[in-house]
């Protein structure tokens, strides 16, 4: 499955165990028969009820043309679970409106799957009564997922909603999967053969290492037709090189804010001292031609087209042998900064969209419901969901991994993998609730090479227990701080363009920040402040 860094940073959660663990209650409110002994319903092994029922249920699909009522996904489920989902779905890109539309009317479903619901709307349906809290089927019906959350309380942290009750279930990233959480830019090592050089590791070698690329002729054609850095916007670039000015100490999934170094107290990057310091650095290099001088509206297009072509030195996406066929890149190493810091802060949680799996108060069983959903947080569970059944849609070694049958990875009829997976499954696209694990995953992030990216860099990256997910808001912070956020952070990123490429010269920068201030930005922070308040007291 391709994925652009830029959309895509993110992510993450945690090596299996399907033992129940005890006490994963928030002490959450009830909706229909929870916390009681649910009727007709198994509380371990198949099939979930005695009896068939139907479900009916909404969700999101990437290919069009795929009928999720004939899948063979969800018709062989049905046999284990002797449930029934009868499935309205939509495309991807008309998700919010009809997602919209239901909610607005009566004709919502039992069941929203892969449907994206945003934190603001889990909280507020969730307080009306519309989307049942989970806490204690979770308790008694979902030991895969209870392990995972008792295993990185992270989870469960990320998931539940400042009135403590939790009202969906998310997309989770196995953290001990650290190649699908970050990877470093590529470097072209046949160009730094050529040109005599060593991988870079401090910002001085960059920069004189994106020279060599750009002044060198490093693919010897004698045109100046390379392009030292090759990424679409300045998002990466940024993301790169950030944690060598020591920002961005807790992750990226609160993009603009972490702590001030040695407190607990909120810090806005963008208007810090050592952020300017960063623009500085990165409008140099900008200014002597080092960077595609067209980064700040470059298309993706473009950038894939020369990637193509073999014309970057540096690759800001996965690696390149995935995406443009180009072997022979390596990951670039984590570079020490001005002030001694040498950390790689571009990484997201394991928690990918939690609003991926929501009862509604038409359920008539959520304690079925949630086991349903519970068995895609488990070995066997994900097994299916990512690679099908043995000897049918996927092969298995002595060793116990697993690979695709030729007929899917060499498809007679000229269908990508993706295309030939989906005739079985629903996993490419990547809008799904559930677990993401290294053994069963085959996008480029799974590849050896970006494990071995991974590796490179983990010394050097943020552990698990620093990096935040997502904070989640109440409705009156979330209300306030959509407008604030919608100003201050668009200016931020306007300017930080404007900067880097001189449309605006940094001498404007305590201008910059007198108008942040003026745009609310104490608030912006406090807000922050009182939500990473409730994190941190959160058990």
């Amino acid at each position: 499955m391709k994925r652009k860094r830029a959309t895509m940073k993110l992510v993450l959660a945690c090596a299996l165990t399907t033992a129940v663990l005890s006490g994963c209650s928030s002490g959450g409110g009830k909706g229909a028969g929870e916390g009681a002994e649910a009727k007709g319903v198994n509380a371990t092994g198949f099939p979930i009820v005695q009896e068939p029922v139907t479900v009916n249920a909404f969700a999101a699909k990437f290919f069009a043309n795929a009928d999720w009522n004939k899948l063979k996904l969800w018709q062989e489920y049905e046999k284990k679970t002797n449930i029934h989902i009868n499935w309205e779905t939509v495309q991807k890109d008309a998700l919010k409106e009809k997602r919209n539309l239901l909610m607005a009317s009566s004709g919502y479903p039992d069941l929203f799957y892969a449907s994206a619901f945003s934190k603001s709307d889990l909280f507020k349906y969730g307080k009306q009564g519309v989307f049942l809290p989970l806490n204690e089927y979770i308790d008694q019906y979902a030991p895969n997922l209870k392990a995972l959350m008792e295993k990185y309380p992270v989870i469960k942290k990320g998931i539940t909603m400042p009135d403590g009750k939790i009202y969906s279930l998310p997309t989770l990233y196995d953290p001990e999967f650290r190649s699908v959480f970050f990877n470093t830019p590529w470097v072209k090592t046949e160009w730094l053969t050529k040109l005599g050089l060593k991988e870079p590791e401090n910002l001085d070698e960059f920069a004189a290492m994106l020279k060599a690329f750009k002044k060198g002729d490093p693919n010897g054609n004698g045109k100046p037709d390379e392009i030292a850095w090759g990424g679409v916007g300045t998002t990466g670039l940024v993301g790169y090189l950030r944690g060598a000015y020591g920002l961005g100490n807790h992750g990226n999934a609160n993009q603009y804010v972490d702590t001030e170094p040695g407190s607990d107290k909120i810090r806005f990057i963008p208007a810090d001292p050592r952020y300017k310091e960063m623009l500085e650095y990165i409008h140099k290099l900008y200014k002597d031609g080092l960077l595609e001088q067209d980064i700040a509206s470059v298309k993706s297009e473009e950038i894939d087209a020369k990637g193509t072509a073999g014309l970057l030195g540096i690759v800001d996406n996965v690696d390149p042998a995935a995406i443009y066929n180009q072997k022979g890149y390596a990951g670039l190493p984590v570079l020490k900064g001005p002030h001694g810091d040498q950390l790689y802060t571009y990484i997201g949680s394991p928690l990918g969209n939690i609003g991926m799996f929501i009862l509604t108060d038409k359920a008539k069983n959520p304690a079925a419901m949630v086991r349903w959903m519970d068995y895609f947080y488990g070995e066997e569970g994900i097994k299916m969901f990512f690679m099908g059944w043995k000897d049918d849609t996927y092969k298995e070694e002595s060793d116990g991994t697993v690979d695709y049958v030729d007929a899917i990875k060499n498809n007679k009829d000229g269908l990508s993998l993706d295309q030939a997976v989906s005739q079985y499954l629903i996993w490419p696209g990547g809008y799904y609730p559930g677990f993401v694990k290294q053994a069963y995953f085959k996008g480029a992030e799974g590849l050896p090479t970006s494990v071995a990216n991974s590796k490179k860099a983990d010394p050097h990256v943020l552990k698990p227990d620093q990096i935040w997910p997502a904070f989640n808001f109440t409705s009156e912070e979330q209300q306030e701080l959509t407008t604030l956020a919608n100003d201050i952070e668009t200016y931020v990123t306007e300017m930080r363009d404007k900067f880097i490429v001189g449309d605006a010269p940094l001498s404007q920068w305590d201008d910059y920040v007198a108008t942040l201030n003026k745009m609310g930005l104490d608030r912006y922070k406090q807000i922050y402040q009182a939500a990473l308040d409730r994190y941190s007291k959160s058990s």
